[in-house]
């Protein structure tokens, strides 16, 4: 049960304000975007509870809750919107305002660090240079994994957006 006290209307406010958030109160509960929802086919997670949280203010609920890294961003919910609430768009916002405040998932985190590291999410290792290889490729391709110069202007595109250090990465 939510009391009054938990509720903080500058947050519902300050999400609405937010460049993806302007639609939050629009949703008026129907369900359909949990029903849509792949991740929601397989596991707990709620888009409408989240939603809603966001709509009573229940900043640290939401900003805290392992549910807001379950979504897959596939838009589904935002097709069948009735209401036409940019749902991807306040999860995202919501996300961002997690990271600020410190708390990620342990997985978004890793891919923030590989990120960081090696200026691609998924870096190659022998094995996959091989398999390039033996397909008549280059062992590395033509990305920041092959290219030092691009990888250093990664870096410095997140070490400047601040991206860097809200992953810790080095």
């Amino acid at each position: 049960m939510v009391t009054i006290d938990q509720a903080n209307q500058d947050f519902a406010q300050k999400v609405q304000s937010m460049d993806g958030g302007e639609t939050l109160m629009l949703c008026f509960q129907c369900g359909t975007c949990t029903a849509s929802c792949p991740s929601g086919r397989l596991t707990a997670y709620k888009t409408r509870k989240l939603i809603r949280k966001a709509q009573l203010g229940l900043e640290d609920e939401v900003l805290s809750s392992p549910d807001l890294w379950m979504c897959t961003t596939c838009y589904s919910c935002m097709e069948r919107c009735p209401r036409g609430v940019e749902i991807v768009d306040i999860i995202t916002l919501l996300r961002n305002l997690a990271v600020e405040k410190g708390v990620m998932s342990a997985p978004h985190k890793k891919v923030g660090e590989m990120l960081v590291k090696f200026g691609a999410t998924v870096p190659l290792n022998s094995e996959y240079e091989d398999k390039r290889e033996a397909l008549g490729l280059a062992r590395k391709p033509a990305n920041t994994l092959g290219d030092e110069k691009a990888l250093a202007d990664v870096k410095k595109i997140l070490k400047a957006t601040g991206f860097e250090d809200l992953v810790g990465g080095n």
